[in-house]
């Protein structure tokens, strides 16, 4: 060998951390490309927590107000993706409180179309009734199970968005498991 080494692989978080570092500073051009490589993330993670479009485009829209107001004190302590979910379930949770003081319900139903096959409507419903389910359960066991099985992150994960340690997260998924078997 001639002593040559491979060169490390490249950090796939690079490019979000050098728009961070220029949106912090004020680069609206940045700061857009951080929006708009992040807001499916927003949106579908609104969308689990409230199960309706119209409400979730209206909480991933004040998400992104609230990021482009709080970028400037982004610490980096956390990753970014992680820094954008707390405020995600943050503006879902202020929703839900609005929600809860208008005596607003949501009808889970209104969006099956009266042409999709039978089958296809049943299992519509059941993946429905079933999120409507995990979006009853306790605050701390609702985010688990949707952090985990609704956006794919690992249980360490969870924990970091939650703020609360990893065998915490299992504890309150097992939780959550035995309380949707009793209501499914």
């Amino acid at each position: 060998m001639l002593g040559l080494t491979a060169a490390p692989p490249p950090d796939p978080a690079a490019p979000t951390q050098a728009l961070v570092a220029r949106a912090r500073q004020g680069d609206a051009e940045a700061f857009a490309a951080l929006i708009e490589s992040h807001y499916d993330a927003i949106y579908r993670t609104a969308w689990r927590w409230c199960g309706h479009r119209d409400d979730a485009e209206d909480i991933a829209q004040e998400v992104c107000v609230k990021i482009g107001r709080a970028i400037a004190r982004f610490d980096g302590r956390s990753a970014f993706s992680s820094w954008i979910y707390r405020i995600t379930l943050n503006a879902v949770r202020d929703w839900q409180r609005a929600g809860a003081r208008r005596g607003r319900n949501v009808d889970a139903y209104a969006e099956i179309s009266p042409t999709e096959q039978q089958a296809e409507q049943e299992a519509v419903i059941a993946n429905r009734q079933l999120w409507e389910a995990v979006r009853s359960l306790p605050e701390k066991q609702r985010d688990a199970v949707l952090l985990v099985y609704a956006e794919e992150l690992s249980h360490a994960e969870a924990a970091g968005i939650m703020g609360i340690r990893e065998a915490t997260v299992s504890f309150h998924v097992h939780q959550a498991r035995k309380t949707l078997r009793g209501l499914l």
